[in-house]
């Protein structure tokens, strides 16, 4: 569980995220009520972090596109550095390109996740490794998370992804995961 100086961290990083929701409101009023359904789908996810065997299934949004903070909390935890432990606000903002992505798949199976928040230190050491993590990797800021659904293939994951245009989409075929993140829209 978290820590209330875990929550009083991610609280104080939600509120510096809660422009997305405005945007995502704005989004959601300008557009006909079938565009705004597709913009913003149900803010639930169901998570696996293959590290730890945890699993939570949470609705994280409200269909007025108001954040849950305690819902939040509990995926900041979930998607903790695996290696320290060390927990750290997800941007608001990947976890939409999650479920933009999952829901185009048409599903609501549960998400693997392969890594989500990585400490410095951390991604310092899968660097000094060899491991194809970035010098600066998104991932320490929270701003990305390595995943697998099962049932999927990972190939189908990435053109979903690619096709919604949004953020970053890696492929890592070898280790059959996808990487998504906040980031501006690019592949690899």
């Amino acid at each position: 569980m978290t820590t209330d100086s875990d929550r009083a961290w991610t609280r104080r990083t939600f509120l510096q995220t809660s422009a997305v929701a405005l945007m995502l409101g704005a989004l959601h009023a300008l557009m006909p009520p079938r565009a705004a359904a597709q913009a913003l789908p149900e803010g639930r996810l169901s998570l696996l972090n293959v590290w730890t065997e945890e699993r939570l299934d949470v609705t994280y949004r409200n269909e007025a596109g108001e954040y849950d903070l305690e819902a939040l909390d509990d995926i900041n935890h979930i998607l903790r550095c695996h290696a320290t432990g060390e927990v750290s606000a997800i941007d608001v903002r990947v976890l939409e390109h999650v479920n933009l992505v999952q829901k185009k798949l048409g599903g609501d199976r549960e998400i693997h996740i392969i890594s989500g928040y990585r400490s410095p230190e951390y991604n310092a050491q899968l660097v000094r490794a060899g491991r194809r993590a970035a010098k600066n990797s998104l991932h320490m800021q929270g701003q990305a998370i390595d995943l697998q659904i099962p049932g999927i293939l990972p190939n189908v994951i990435r053109q979903a992804a690619l096709e919604l245009g949004y953020g970053g989409v890696g492929y890592y075929p070898r280790a059959k995961f996808v990487h998504l993140d906040s980031g501006a829209f690019r592949s690899w």
